[in-house]
């Protein structure tokens, strides 16, 4: 299992964000690279990509806080 971790270059401030929205559903399948979800910080929308091929697990609900560092799901 890959946990998918919000890189500590994924923004520029030190802040939480907020998941927006998972792009794919719990339990779908994934390749290396898609983008799986979006964040918001402040007035800023980061994507983050699957680091790999998998089945994708959420470990946190949409409107949820994250912060750098974060686990938001895992790929198994």
């Amino acid at each position: 299992m890959t946990d998918i971790i919000i890189a500590a270059d994924a923004w520029d401030e030190d802040i939480e964000g907020s998941l927006l929205t998972w792009i794919y559903p719990d339990g779908a399948e994934v390749k290396a690279g898609d983008v799986i979800a979006e964040i918001t910080v402040e007035k800023l929308q980061v994507d983050i990509t699957a680091p790999g091929d998998g089945v994708l697990s959420h470990a946190i609900n949409e409107g949820d806080l994250v912060s750098k560092g974060g686990k938001i799901g895992a790929l198994a």
